[in-house]
């Protein structure tokens, strides 16, 4: 009689173990499945930011050249001014 309950209590434990065991795993199972989709989308947003990264650091570089083609611009467009004023400040005397 007593054999007979360590059996069965050797039996519900080995049980209860395998029945843990398998849920254990399927958590497993899960959380590597969600690990693979979070890392697919990490991977895919930084692809992203990175291209938009580009794409603005292009735009900014070709806003540095326009205003140093701009500024280049306003410099002559003073530089023609101040030669006008040479030329032509003598009038507003008379």
């Amino acid at each position: 009689a007593m054999i007979d309950m360590l059996v069965r209590d050797l039996d519900k434990e080995m049980t209860v173990a395998e029945a843990e065991e398998k849920n254990a795993q399927q958590d497993y199972e899960e959380l590597m499945k969600d690990s693979a989709e979070k890392r697919t989308a990490d991977s895919k947003s930084l692809s992203e930011k990175q291209s938009a990264k580009a794409d603005t650091q292009a735009m900014l570089e070709k806003h540095h050249d326009d205003k140093a083609s701009t500024e280049k611009e306003l410099a002559a467009t003073m530089e023609f001014i101040q030669s006008l004023h040479a030329e032509c400040d003598f009038i507003l005397k008379y």
